[in-house]
C-alpha cells in the first residue's frame, strides 16, 4: 500500500484543489495522504469533506509545511498529525502569511526596478487568497513572456543573487519545530537534498534539527538514488529520528506524481510507527 506524507494544493502553490488532489491520490492507489500546504491548513477541511462525500478509500493526515530560517538558509519543516484548529498554531501561521506578504511586496518592488511593472496585483490575483510563494511570481513571469519556463524565471529573476530575490524572513527552524509540537504534531525535515548543501552541511542540518527536537527526516522523495536513501536513513539512526516519505507533489510532471516511487525497506523505522493502528499497519509500496 502507498503512503505519501508531503503534498500541496492550490491553497499554497499546488495546482489542484483539495478535492481534486484527494481524488487523484485515490486514483493513484494512495492509501494515506498528508496535505502539507505552505504555512496554511486552509485546504484540510475541504479535502476531508471530499473524501467523505466521494467515499474514497483514503486516510487524510492533517499536515502543514512551514518555511523556516536556519543559518541564513530557507529550510522547510513538515508538520504531521497536527491539530488544524489549535488557536495558537493558527495565529502563528498567520504571522507567516504576513511575512509572505511583506516579502512579496519587496519582490514586486525589485522587479519593478527591473522594468517589470504591476507584478504584485497580478500575483495576488493569481494566488487568489493562497499562501504567497515565489512559484506564483514565476508563473506570472512566464505568462507575460519573461521566460519560457519556471526554471528559467528562477534562474533569471528569483534565485539567490538575482534582481527579484528577497532573503527570507521566516520563523527560526527550532521555533517552528516547537510550533508543530504545541499543535500536537511531529516535525519532519523536508527534502534535505533539495537545499543544494554539501554533505558536511546536510549532516550539520540533521544534527541541529534533531537537537532542536525534530522527529523525522524525509528519507524518501522522488528521483533519489538508493545510495542517497541509505545515507539519509543513516543520519536518522545517528540522531534517533524516524523516516518519512513524500512526493512533494504540486502538479503532475513527467518525473513526479502523487504517491510515485515512495517506499521504505523493512530495516527503516517509519514516522508512523507509533501512530494509530489504521496507519501503523499500512506499508508503503
Amino acid at each position: 500500500m502507498k503512503i505519501d506524507l508531503h503534498s500541496h494544493t492550490l491553497c499554497s502553490d499546488g495546482v489542484l484543489s483539495p478535492a481534486d488532489l484527494v481524488a487523484r491520490a485515490a486514483e493513484k492507489g494512495v492509501d494515506v495522504l498528508a496535505i502539507t500546504d505552505h504555512d496554511t491548513v486552509a485546504g484540510l477541511a475541504a479535502a476531508q469533506q471530499a473524501i467523505t462525500e466521494q467515499q474514497l478509500a483514503l486516510q487524510l493526515i492533517n499536515g502543514v509545511e512551514i518555511s523556516t530560517a536556519w543559518q541564513q538558509l530557507e529550510i522547510h519543516i513538515v508538520g504531521l498529525n497536527i491539530n488544524p484548529q489549535c488557536p495558537v498554531f493558527l495565529q502563528r501561521l498567520a504571522s507567516q502569511q504576513q511575512a509572505r506578504l511583506v516579502r512579496a511586496e519587496e519582490m514586486a518592488r525589485r522587479l519593478e526596478k527591473s522594468q517589470i511593472p504591476d507584478v504584485l496585483p497580478a500575483v495576488l490575483e493569481l494566488a487568489n487568497g493562497a499562501a504567497l510563494t515565489r512559484t506564483h511570481f514565476a508563473r506570472h513571469l512566464v505568462s507575460i513572456g519573461k521566460a519560457s519556463s519556471m526554471d528559467g524565471v528562477f534562474k533569471k529573476y528569483l534565485s539567490r543573487g538575482k534582481i527579484g530575490y528577497v532573503p527570507n524572513n521566516w520563523v527560526e527552524m527550532a521555533d517552528a519545530i516547537q510550533w508543530i509540537h504545541d499543535a500536537g504534531g511531529v516535525a519532519v525535515l523536508a527534502h534535505p537534498l533539495k537545499y543544494k548543501l554539501t554533505t558536511k552541511w546536510v549532516k550539520r542540518l540533521a544534527e541541529q534539527f534533531a537537537a532542536a527536537g525534530g522527529d523525522a527526516i524525509e528519507v524518501i522523495s522522488p528521483q533519489q538514488t538508493p545510495v542517497q536513501k541509505r545515507e539519509l536513513w543513516a543520519l536518522c539512526q545517528l540522531h534517533g529520528l524516524t523516516a518519512s516519505v513524500g512526493s512533494d507533489f504540486h502538479q503532475v510532471t513527467t518525473w513526479n506524481d502523487i504517491g510515485k516511487n515512495l517506499y521504505l525497506t523493512d530495516d527503516v523505522i517509519p514516522v508512523w510507527a507509533n501512530w494509530p493502528l489504521t496507519v501503523a499497519t499500512v506499508q508503503p509500496g
